[in-house]
């Protein structure tokens, strides 16, 4: 299963919930997610699109608990920000020019927007040149 959700840290943005949910500090990834998280505690952002998306992940697999904790604790730590309005109508361009799908799209877009660098596990943010992305 992939979500290509994203939490956004200062300047940055991470990729997929999935990882967020499933990987454990045990595993590289999950250790690279977690440090990284650590690091950046506290200057975190996150999209409206990615808790939406986090929580509609959730909410279908019956963990309206984990929804509930992630929320308790992560949302005191960081800003929610959304895409303004104005700007929707670019995604699609976006979408064409770039190869990406709506949420890539539009993560890309608000990243761009708002000045951040996207932090993804996503290979399709690979051709991106106009956006600082860092790789986990």
């Amino acid at each position: 299963m992939s979500c290509n959700t994203r939490l956004r840290s200062g300047d940055s943005v991470l990729s997929r919930c999935q990882s967020i949910f499933r990987n454990t500090p045990k595993s590289k990834q999950g250790r690279k997610l977690q440090e990284f998280l650590n690091s950046n505690i506290g200057n975190l952002n996150i999209t409206d699109f990615s808790l939406h998306s986090i929580g509609v992940i959730l909410f279908r697999y019956n963990k309206k608990d984990i929804f509930q904790k992630f929320i308790d604790d992560i949302l005191p730590n960081l800003k929610l920000i959304t895409l303004p309005i104005k700007f929707y109508g670019k995604i699609t361009k976006t979408s064409k020019n770039l190869k990406l799908d709506f949420d890539d799209a539009y993560q890309y877009s608000t990243a761009k927007h708002y000045g951040l660098k996207l932090v993804t596990m996503d290979k399709n943010f690979e051709k991106i040149k106009d956006v600082e992305i860092l790789f986990l």
